[in-house]
């Protein structure tokens, strides 16, 4: 009988730490409670504080949001505005730049690899202060229908006021394709462990280092300025390629540490800027 436990306690604990590492084989649907979810390695209750705690590596540690620097803005801004500049004139947008970010994540093995890191390409903007969020949302709501030159003039115009508008310690992005049944392996990364690490295809390049807070629309206990932001996101998204029969899984990239990356360049080559 004694060994018979044994065996049920070392049967148990395996299958436990096999939960809490993410090792399942599979495409992750046991992170899905129906057709939503709760990300359950992030702790979001002190944003406001510029505090966030998450579980990385499987500890549950503190970070500290950080604000991006003046190089970063001046590039990222100058950058945005550039292409819209360019779509004004009729050019096609490449694909280098701040909107396209290279994000790296790790930490859950897909059924389909043998690899639990993965690097994939994220559109990623900036998201508005909270006490501005309702009334950009609001300004994208009233416009929506103009003429595209004119929602063009619009997003120019809230990058010309960067500096009033937008949170500074975040970038944010979509979930496009993860559902209960095949989560993508960004997905499943962040909901195992939620460190993301987002480079640009640029001159000068940034490197930033973030924890992935994701949000379903459809979760039931989103905090007012939760579901704002969802909304937000989907809409600006929305607001530029057009009209989508639904709202997407949001992610807030909270910036944690900012590096300089920009080769041939002294202050570059990977050093630490913020903090």
């Amino acid at each position: 009988m004694k060994l018979l436990k044994g065996f049920v306690l070392v049967s148990l604990l395996i299958v436990f730490s096999c939960a809490e590492k993410g090792i399942d084989g599979g495409f992750g649907g046991q992170l899905w409670d129906g057709n939503t979810f709760v990300q359950k390695t992030v702790d979001a209750s002190r944003l406001e504080e510029n505090i966030i705690r998450a579980k990385v590596d499987g500890k549950w540690q503190e970070y500290e949001l950080v604000e991006f620097p003046e190089i970063f803005m001046t590039w990222n801004i100058k950058s945005r505005i550039g292409t819209i500049e360019d779509i004004q004139k009729g050019d096609m947008p490449g694909l280098a730049g701040p909107h396209n970010g290279i994000v790296a994540t790790y930490g859950y093995r897909r059924e389909d690899s043998k690899f639990k890191v993965n690097n994939a390409i994220k559109g990623c903007g900036f998201l508005p202060r909270k006490e501005k969020l309702k009334e950009i949302i609001q300004l994208l709501k009233d416009t929506n229908e103009e003429h595209f030159t004119k929602k063009l003039e619009i997003l120019i115009d809230l990058y010309e006021n960067a500096d009033t508008l937008f949170d500074f310690n975040k970038q944010v992005s979509l979930e496009l394709y993860a559902t209960p049944e095949r989560g993508t392996q960004t997905f499943l990364n962040q909901m195992t462990d939620p460190i993301s690490i987002i480079v640009f295809m640029a001159i000068p390049t940034f490197k930033l280092k973030t924890i992935a807070y994701l949000l379903h629309p459809d979760n039931p206990n989103l905090t007012d300025y939760e579901k704002d932001v969802v909304e937000y996101i989907n809409l600006v998204h929305s607001y530029f390629h057009g009209k989508f029969s639904k709202d997407f899984i949001a992610v807030i990239y909270n910036v944690i540490e900012v590096y300089n990356s920009s080769p041939g360049d002294k202050k570059g080559m990977g050093t630490k800027i913020v903090p």
